[in-house]
């Protein structure tokens, strides 16, 4: 692989770490909005699953970002963005005493949120298929091969 692509590659691993450090650090500094979204779901024990959640996408946001495990994490990261866009964002949003305008801004924005993950997935796939690329850590441990 030419060092353009590696470097577009890092470029890239850093564009899809970005959502998962910040989003991981929110959760683990304050699990509240994520506890709530996760009992409306009807999921148990939303408290722990929101600080496992977000230490899982801290530490994987993390691995991606240096090229460590990537293969394997972009793997894991496409399976959550699907699960969770599946479970959080694919129905409508009904709450009590809201206007129906906000409700019609709320459903598009969950829309949204459906299409971010399921396109994210994409990404990871392909991050998973083509790995790492040379400016890793992975490379450093000769993991790193690229198909492409």
């Amino acid at each position: 692989m030419s060092s353009t692509n590696n470097t577009l590659l890092l470029v890239a691993r850093v564009l899809l770490s970005f959502i998962f450090i910040l989003s991981g650090f929110g959760k683990l500094t304050d699990p509240a909005g994520t506890a709530g979204m996760i009992a409306g779901a009807g999921l148990p024990a939303a408290t722990l699953l929101a600080y496992a959640a977000g230490l899982f996408e801290l530490v994987a946001g993390l691995f991606v970002l240096v090229g460590f495990q990537t293969k394997l994490t972009a793997w894991a990261l496409a399976l959550f963005c699907v699960f969770t866009g599946l479970v959080f964002h694919s129905g409508t949003v009904a709450i009590e005493g809201w206007p129906e305008g906000a409700l019609g801004w709320i459903n598009t924005l969950n829309q949204i949120m459906l299409m971010k993950n399921i396109t994210l997935a994409g990404g990871y796939i392909l991050l998973a298929i083509i790995g790492a690329g040379a400016y890793s850590l992975d490379a450093r441990r000769g993991s790193a091969a690229v198909t492409a």
